[in-house]
């Protein structure tokens, strides 16, 4: 039986967001004995990596076909899954971030010009912010069962670092779905690209990215925005941790497992939510009259929460902390089909793989940039090895949220509209 693609685009986000390490990969490299500051940096080595990797991987999509990189992509992530969960040594763990980071690269634009060249074909451009909204709900509604799943995973065997080895089953099954995408949506690759082709490909999107203006500046507001939510939304593990520590309930309960339940309840509230946002998010932006006065509201709106997360790291109310990193998340997930729907609307759609994937390396770049920084400032400016500095990463969020807000409003794109579901 041949399955409706809005399924398999929906089914791509599920199956890939069963990723049972994320609500612990801070807690993973601590139980390996990292510091805050090698965490960092295995962050940033990782979005170096998709940095470099980025737009060369969208330009071989767009040219060598889609369904190839998205395979390739779910390989890569499956060989990372078997380093991370088998190496204890900072080295292999860099190896481990290098192939993720391939997965990364040959993943983030691809899927999403995949979605809107369907778009195309099927007439419904119009429904860009709606249906990537749609899909991208239920890639939360699948990171919520895998929080489920990972804290019964890390309850019951007591560690976190096994999580692992369980990603690579639904990782098989995401290729397998990949295996019935329809060839039309490979980008069409009349023939195999010579290396002139490739490089014309890349200078073209990069000239069109860096010469339009409004194109430009939808790039660097990614970059700032979903950068720094990118650093800034793991730290909810050890702020939930603290929070753990100093509960006069469950005191029973060991406190690697004491963590693990409320690291588990956080997050899948946090991926309902999120979820649920994404899913709004073409009426949000149809409320604000369009994308880009939607994006200014959301800034103003990401500053006002960020005041009082900044406020509870200082003061130590850590379960507030936790209740204003579940709203980034909710805002982010408005966030994020907005961005894609502006992006398009300033593209041309012969590349539009590629163009994505710079907006994907904007924000790497910025996490990239950022994830050190954080790490050793948390570090170092930490009262005791097991009191971090978490106020920081309140700051630092603070800090870019007020730069963009001062910025002024950028003024909608004329194929900016919003269509309403049938």
């Amino acid at each position: 039986m041949k399955l409706p693609m809005l399924f398999r685009f929906s089914a791509y986000g599920f199956l890939k967001n069963q990723q049972y390490y994320d609500p612990f990969l801070i807690l993973i490299f601590r139980e390996k004995g990292l510091s805050f500051l090698a965490i960092g940096l295995l962050i940033g080595f990782r979005e170096l990596c998709v940095n470099v990797m980025e737009v060369p991987s969208g330009a071989v999509a767009d040219l060598c076909g889609r369904r190839r990189s998205m395979v390739l992509s779910f390989a890569a992530y499956i060989v990372s899954f078997v380093l991370f969960g088998t190496s204890g040594s900072l080295g292999m763990l860099f190896v481990a971030m290098f192939c993720f980071a391939i997965g990364e690269a040959f993943r983030t634009g691809t899927h999403k010009a995949m979605i809107l060249d369907w778009l195309r074909l099927e007439g419904r451009e119009a429904e860009k912010t709606q249906t990537y909204g749609f899909t991208r709900s239920w890639s939360k509604y699948g990171s919520a069962v895998s929080v489920v799943v990972a804290t019964a995973l890390v309850f019951y065997r007591g560690s976190y670092g096994d999580v692992f080895f369980f990603c690579i089953i639904p990782y098989v099954f995401g290729i397998i779905n990949f295996l019935g995408y329809p060839p039309e949506l490979d980008g069409r690759p009349e023939h195999p690209p010579s290396v002139r082709e490739m490089i014309r490909h890349l200078v073209s999107a990069f000239s069109q990215a860096i010469r339009q203006t409004r194109l430009r500046r939808v790039l660097v507001e990614s970059m700032g925005y979903e950068g720094t939510y990118k650093v800034v939304k793991d730290y909810l593990q050890p702020v939930v941790r603290q929070m753990a520590v100093a509960l006069p309930v469950l005191v029973a309960v060991a406190p690697q497992r004491r963590t693990a339940l409320l690291v588990g309840c956080f997050y899948f509230v946090l991926y309902i939510v999120s979820g649920a946002a994404s899913r709004r998010s073409h009426a949000f932006a149809g409320r604000w009259g369009g994308e880009s006065r939607a994006a200014r509201v959301l800034w103003l709106i990401t500053l006002a929460v960020f005041v009082p997360i900044a406020v509870a790291l200082w003061a130590g109310l850590f379960w507030l902390a936790a209740v204003g990193f579940v709203v980034l998340a909710l805002l982010q997930n408005l966030w994020r089909p907005i961005t894609i729907a502006r992006v398009d609307n300033e593209t041309d759609a012969t590349m539009g793989a590629t163009m994505l994937s710079i907006e994907s390396q904007a924000k790497a770049l910025g996490a990239m940039i950022l994830a050190p920084l954080l790490g050793y400032a948390v570090d170092r400016l930490a009262g005791a090895p097991q009191e971090p500095a978490l106020w920081v990463v309140g700051a630092v969020g603070l800090v870019v949220a007020l730069a963009f807000a001062l910025v002024p409003a950028m003024r909608p794109a004329a194929a900016e509209r919003t269509a309403s579901l049938p």
